[in-house]
């Protein structure tokens, strides 16, 4: 046991041995405040009333949160999940917890980041996607010992009001409004009229098709393997991580071939050399750049059509909704789009089913009229009507 006065990096130190345990204790600049803090130390430690308490390590919410990111996040996730998990860190959560030592974030605190965001105008997804990760990063920070409890898991579900988007229910446009908008299309915007087609016939989404390559397209087996996506400038994988392979109808397969024609020809006339390995492409052969799709041909196209602003991604909701109204299952739906379960698919497009099976319920009318022999009766004509109430 003892402690001890030091000079330490132009400053003066008490390095306090007392049980085993350890401690620096910085005093300032005068040596005889030093000397005078040994000493009643020194004499608490004779009389039995001195302790070294253990510190707890701070573990600021900014510094854990980036270290968690580029650890786990940026080797775990999609680099555009990474990176949606970053600017979500930038423009939420760090102005909300900043240093704050995550063992003292409580769910009071989450919650009113909730609110906050909320009384903003932000969306239920918004708030949600924002959460996601400081739910996983709570997650890892309990596996690790470093909290007790997940502050921010459930927190949606005990927010009053319920999420004012239409669950489960996608615009679409309908078999003739989408007729509108190819014809219109192919009159009026002739060089977009085959990656329109794609976007209607196949429901990739937007980041898919603008990363097709020419090696994806079987003509003789009609299909397109979706191996790839642009997401925020950056290619990547499609979205739930997997391939898929969606079937192409005749007339696209007959747009497409016709597209890769004219593509040889252009190639030719540009003297590109060879043939851009991307299926649609600008003017430099390098592919579409979505928002400039977007602003200048996609809105411009409804415009023209007399149809309401859609998204672009709404022609996919669009390709689902007409497969299901001409019967095909959901669990091929769900093989087309990709979605990484039935139950999404379900969710998604389920309310459009009942319309079109109204035939079933129908042909159970009438089963109170059905009529059955008499057993009792001689005579072959002899039949009692099972009416509601008869004997």
């Amino acid at each position: 046991m003892s402690v001890k006065v030091k000079h330490h990096k132009g400053a003066w130190w008490l390095f306090i041995d007392h049980h085993g345990k350890r401690k620096a204790k910085k005093i300032g600049t005068s040596k005889r405040a030093a000397e005078t803090a040994a000493e009643k130390i020194q004499a608490k430690i004779a009389l039995g009333q001195f302790m070294i308490k253990e510190e707890t390590k701070q573990r600021p919410f900014e510094t854990y949160y980036r270290t968690w990111l580029e650890t786990y996040a940026r080797t775990h996730c999609k680099e555009s999940t990474a990176d949606r998990y970053q600017r979500t860190f930038r423009l939420w959560l760090c102005p909300h917890f900043g240093q704050k030592d995550i063992a003292t974030i409580s769910r009071e605190d989450v919650k009113n980041l909730v609110y906050g965001m909320l009384s903003k105008g932000k969306s239920h997804n918004t708030v949600k996607a924002t959460l996601t990760p400081l739910i996983e990063m709570f997650n890892h920070a309990v596996d690790d010992g470093h909290v007790t409890v997940n502050p921010a898991t459930r927190i949606m579900k005990r927010v009053h009001g319920e999420d004012t988007r239409r669950k489960g229910k996608a615009d679409f446009l309908t078999r003739e409004e989408l007729g509108v908008l190819l014809r219109t299309c192919q009159e009026q915007f002739p060089d977009y009229y085959p990656f329109v087609s794609l976007l209607a016939r196949t429901g990739l989404r937007l980041g898919e098709a603008t990363a097709l390559q020419w090696g994806d397209i079987d003509f003789h087996g009609r299909f397109i393997d979706v191996n790839r996506a642009f997401s925020w400038k950056r290619l990547s994988t499609p979205k739930n991580g997997k391939p898929r392979r969606v079937d192409m109808s005749q007339q696209l397969a007959t747009t497409l071939k016709a597209l890769l024609v004219d593509r040889k020809k252009e190639t030719l006339r540009r003297g590109w050399g060879e043939v851009p390995a991307w299926m649609f492409v600008t003017e430099e052969g390098t592919p579409y750049n979505r928002g400039n799709f977007r602003w200048r041909i996609w809105y411009k196209l409804l415009d023209a059509a007399g149809l309401r602003r859609v998204r672009i991604h709404d022609l996919r909701h669009t390709f689902a909704s007409l497969l299901i109204q001409n019967g095909e299952s959901l669990a091929y739906v769900r093989e087309q789009m990709g979605h990484h379960s039935i139950q999404l698919t379900v969710d998604t497009y389920g309310h459009l089913l009942p319309g079109g099976n109204k035939a079933a319920v129908d042909r159970l009318d009438g089963l109170e009229q059905t009529t059955i022999r008499n057993p009792d009766a001689t005579n072959e004509g002899n039949t009692v009507s099972r009416n509601r109430g008869s004997a």
